[in-house]
């Protein structure tokens, strides 16, 4: 039996930015009501034709795998976080294979939305505990800002995404005491429409429907968010799988150096850091400058925190996300 340890982390974000006030030009919103209720000041937005979801998670592997200092040649498996793939078929995983030129590795797509990135770290994390993989990269990919409703209309959702990736590599690590120590994952799907986007899918409404009835005020194919409904269900359940994941190690709140929650609005990241009773220093959040990035804000905050020196070697990091589904999961690494 092994641990798998992050070896090196990279991301990669838009240079478009979009401010609040950028939005009220086109939405009837405005700085002050969006940060009210998010947190959130600005976030990146591709340009089309520049970057798609696996070009950026592209962008981000290359860093990752530069600085693990494995070789590309020595990738086993890659495993892709998104809800937002290039195409309906085939997903991104293999076109990061395609792109990256890695061997003719598998590769893995994960549809679990916000908490997809530890989904897909608890993927990799069993693959190399059991020794039949020893380098697998992984990678949080989401371009959101082209299939949002940016009009009035559709105003309580789209302020809040970005676009962005963010990657890992993960390795390895024969010592017990190092790496991820546990993933804890769970779903309740009976609240699977609460936030959603129905079409186009085969069970309900596909292309050729939408494109027969040609209804202008057809919302199926946008996301919906029943918003405060989502806030309720997020705030316990983070508290819940994060005392989980401590539990199930022995630890205590105390001995958190870094929690990073996914970064869905500042609020819910706060009411975490007041419950568990956390310093400003001891919880990282960057929903301010990119929005929610849903499977790439776990990576890229990671990133960012970690390149500020926030993660030292021997320190116990705590990653958190709720989402789309219901699911939502946790993981404790010792740096």
């Amino acid at each position: 039996m092994y641990h798998s340890k992050i070896e090196g982390l990279g991301y990669y974000v838009p240079e478009n930015v979009v401010t609040n006030d950028d939005l009220s030009k086109i939405i009837d919103t405005n700085d002050e009501w969006i940060q009210e209720r998010t947190g959130i000041q600005e976030r990146r937005h591709i340009i089309k034709g520049e970057d798609t979801t696996t070009s950026m998670g592209v962008k981000a592997a290359k860093i990752a795998i530069e600085r693990s200092g494995v070789a590309k040649e020595d990738i086993d498996f890659v495993v892709f976080a998104t809800l937002s793939p290039d195409f309906y078929f085939p997903g991104p995983g293999v076109l990061v294979q395609r792109d990256l030129g890695l061997r003719t590795v598998g590769a893995l797509d994960v549809r679990n939305q916000c908490s997809g990135f530890i989904y897909a770290l608890s993927v990799a994390d069993q693959y190399i505990k059991t020794g039949m993989y020893k380098n697998i990269l992984v990678i949080g990919s989401e371009v959101h800002s082209t299939g949002l409703d940016m009009t009035t209309r559709g105003r309580g959702v789209s302020v809040i995404f970005g676009d962005g990736a963010g990657a890992a590599v993960l390795s390895r690590e024969e010592d017990l005491t190092k790496g991820i120590l546990s993933t804890h994952l769970h779903s309740e799907g009976q609240h699977a429409e609460e936030l959603i986007v129905k079409a186009p899918g085969m069970g309900g409404r596909w292309v050729t429907d939408i494109l027969a009835d040609n209804d202008p005020d057809d919302e199926s194919y946008f996301p919906y968010m029943n918003g405060q409904f989502v806030f309720k269900n997020a705030v316990v359940r983070f508290s819940e799988v994060i005392n989980e994941g401590l539990q199930a190690n022995n630890l205590q709140v105390s001995d958190i150096d870094m929690l990073i929650p996914h970064q869905a609005n500042l609020r819910i990241s706060q009411f975490i850091q007041k419950k568990f009773n956390l310093t400003d220093d001891q919880v990282y959040n960057n929903i301010q400058k990119y929005g929610n990035t849903t499977a790439a804000s776990i990576p890229i905050a990671l990133t960012e925190a970690w390149e500020q020196g926030k993660i030292k070697s021997g320190d116990t990091v705590v990653l958190a996300a709720f989402g789309s589904g219901f699911t939502w999961g946790s993981a404790i690494i010792k740096w």
